[in-house]
């Protein structure tokens, strides 16, 4: 015997068609910034992890070699000595007065040019540690700062010796260099978390700055004098590169500096603070998914 037994099913309600369900999770702009400022004090935390990485960075990329980083002191000073030689020369100018000028425009720049370039990989360059480990990524900012400040304090043998060869002692106005440098440190950090995580987004950036700096260098006092512009030289201060030297180069030098040369430096660093920190607050949870 076959029982066939059947149900109404209840009345199911119709789902409108027009129904969303949103679930978008966007930061306001305070927490962004909340989140940003924590992962720079996070970072200055660990500055000795970051000293230990930079230190570490060095010593890799002289591993084998016998006198490690000296190799690029005596590059440079063989470079300083043969152009300041010919350069003299094609100037006319005493050897006296133009070397020391060129030994420490030469070495100034090289740490210039180094850190701007190395800041465009300060993120890309630690893939695998930032997909890896929970870690703020100012510390890699400091560690390519203490980088190049390593190679810095190797290069500036050559200006001791230069210095000592032509019996030359700034004394004590050399301290003035030291808010220069202060300003360097400063403007350093910034670089290298706008260009670090703009690099990071679109690869193509890194060859214009290397370009962009190669230029700078035959338009910024480095192997010349501001004083061979002739009235021209008082326009200099444009050129952000030219005020950066001058902080720091000016008083080892036993140089004033000249005030407006100071206000357009702090204008220039404070455009470059305001930048890179609206785009680091921006861009720092996606570095992640860039590199």
């Amino acid at each position: 015997m076959t029982i066939a037994a059947t149900a109404t099913p209840p009345d199911i309600p119709r789902v409108q068609a027009d129904a969303a369900l949103d679930l978008t999770a966007e930061m306001t702009l305070r927490s962004r910034n909340r989140h940003a400022v924590d992962d720079i004090r996070k970072g200055l935390a660990l500055w000795r992890l970051a000293l230990t990485l930079g230190w570490l960075d060095v010593r890799l990329r002289y591993r084998g070699s016998a006198l490690g980083p000296f190799w690029l002191t005596i590059s440079t000073g063989v470079m300083v000595g043969a152009l300041g030689v010919l350069y003299s020369k094609l100037f006319k100018m005493d050897l006296e007065s133009y070397l020391p000028f060129l030994a420490l425009s030469q070495v100034l720049w090289g740490f210039l040019a180094a850190l701007v370039s190395e800041a465009c990989t300060t993120f890309t360059e630690a893939e695998t540690v930032i997909r890896s480990v929970r870690m703020p990524l100012f510390v890699f900012s400091i560690r390519t700062l203490i980088r190049n400040l390593i190679t810095l304090a190797h290069n500036i043998v050559v200006i001791v010796l230069v210095f000592a060869y032509f019996l030359i002692w700034p004394g004590a106005d050399a301290l003035l260099a030291l808010p220069g440098l202060a300003v360097w440190v400063i403007d350093a950090l910034a670089l290298t978390l706008l260009l670090g995580a703009f690099c990071a987004r679109f690869r193509d950036i890194q060859p214009i700055v290397n370009s962009i700096m190669q230029i700078a260098f035959f338009v910024s006092p480095v192997i010349w004098k501001p004083e061979q512009l002739g009235a021209g030289a008082a326009k200099l201060f444009l050129n952000p590169f030219y005020c950066l030297l001058e902080i720091v180069r000016a008083p080892l030098l036993g140089q004033p500096i000249a005030l407006r040369v100071w206000a357009a430096t702090i204008v220039y660093s404070l455009v470059l603070c305001v930048i890179s920190w609206a785009f680091f607050v921006r861009a720092r949870s996606r570095v992640s998914f860039w590199i």
